[in-house]
């Protein structure tokens, strides 16, 4: 496909946010940074690597950076020593510091976790076949991605009207995951459905990544898109011009407590006081059923430059404080329904996710059923 260096992209688009070469030694990022004007890729043949391009954003959303995770433990699997104690202790380092990378995203452990586990296990009699192993379970969890945003889009295309004006926050797309995207998997199986809605995209200061990047995917899909400052979308709602929102989410605390992007609790806030729906949309590895409530998901404090600097020009004079949290928390309270591949929470709560959990068991055993059979 034009545009992604790679001859069969999982994405299944003409672009993608990450890609494993079929070599299993690089991982391919498009540099998000560039965009909407340039559209470049990197490729990158070690793990610190791509450590510092999830830290520095050059690929973001939390799926994407899930599965580049994944991909990173490969690079790090076909760069570690054979002695299996080294080995043990390469990838075991490696996992540390992509873990550290963007501490918000639960994806980004949960992948790290399950690769870091079959790196250090028994089932492999050479290190060819290590890295060939992890290398088949990282693009799993990329298919399973770009899977389960379809699934969760036709789920949340269902609650749509026809006609709607739909409001999104930050980037939930095709570039935030593995492909086809959460919040915009439900805007495209909309449009896909022959729906005619158009979206006002929030800019989402102060990384700009709806007015960069969502406004980008969807024109290139030809999806009717404006881009709308962070602060318009409250008298936009009181003039009766956005019927809905829908985002994504980097994690969903047990009781439902959802954090995403800084600014989606105003984008809350605002729905609940216009009586619109506020929809989140999510994979389930996004849903971190060990954390208690929103009070206790860490939020990212990234550098004070992306706010009181434009490039090279000084916005915030010298000598003056600024704060930038990365994410917020929207209370489960405020939010209309999760879509997830496994199915709607609604009301969103410890309630109707424990509704979805116990579908996680039964597809494990059902996984090690037929994991037995092939033995």
């Amino acid at each position: 496909m034009a545009g992604v260096p790679h001859p069969e992209p999982l994405s299944c688009a003409s672009y993608s946010a990450v890609e494993l070469s079929l070599d299993n030694d690089r991982v391919i990022l498009l540099e998000q940074r560039e965009l909407p004007t340039v559209e470049r890729y990197l490729s990158l043949a070690d793990c610190a690597e791509v450590v510092a391009a999830i830290t520095d954003m050059v690929v973001r959303g939390a799926p994407a950076i899930g599965i580049t995770a994944a991909y990173g433990m490969v690079v790090a699997a076909a760069k570690a020593p054979r002695e299996p104690s080294d080995f043990s202790s390469h990838m075991t380092a490696a996992a540390a510091g992509l873990k550290a990378s963007r501490p918000t995203a639960v994806n980004l452990a949960w992948a790290v976790d399950a690769m870091l586990q079959l790196a250090l296990s028994d089932v492999c009699e050479s290190a060819e076949d290590r890295v060939e192993l992890l290398a088949d379970r990282a693009r799993r969890i990329h298919r399973d991605d770009v899977e389960a945003c379809r699934r969760m889009g036709a789920y949340g295309a269902e609650r749509v009207p026809d006609g709607a004006r739909i409001l999104t926050h930050c980037n939930a797309g095709a570039l935030a995951t593995g492909g086809y995207g959460t919040a915009l998997g439900v805007i495209r199986a909309a449009h896909e459905l022959g729906k005619a809605i158009t979206v006002l995209a929030d800019e989402t200061r102060p990384y700009l990544q709806g007015a960069r990047l969502t406004a980008w995917e969807l024109h290139r899909d030809g999806i009717p898109v404006e881009v709308i400052a962070d602060s318009a979308s409250g008298a936009l709602m009181r003039n009766g011009q956005i019927d809905l929102a829908v985002v994504g989410s980097d994690r969903v605390a047990s009781n439902g407590d959802v954090a995403n992007k800084i600014g989606t609790y105003n984008v809350a806030v605002l729905c609940r006081a216009h009586e619109l729906p506020f929809y989140v949309a999510a994979p389930w590895s996004t849903v971190d059923m060990a954390c208690v409530d929103g009070n206790h998901i860490p939020i990212e404090e990234r550098a004070a430059e992306e706010i009181s600097m434009s490039g090279e020009r000084r916005m915030v004079a010298s000598g003056i404080g600024v704060r930038n949290p990365a994410f917020d928390v929207t209370p489960a309270s405020l939010v209309s329904a999760l879509f997830t591949e496994r199915g709607v929470a609604s009301p969103l709560g410890p309630a109707s996710l424990n509704q979805i959990a116990p579908q996680v068991a039964a597809k494990s055993r059902d996984s090690a059923m037929e994991a037995k059979r092939h033995v």
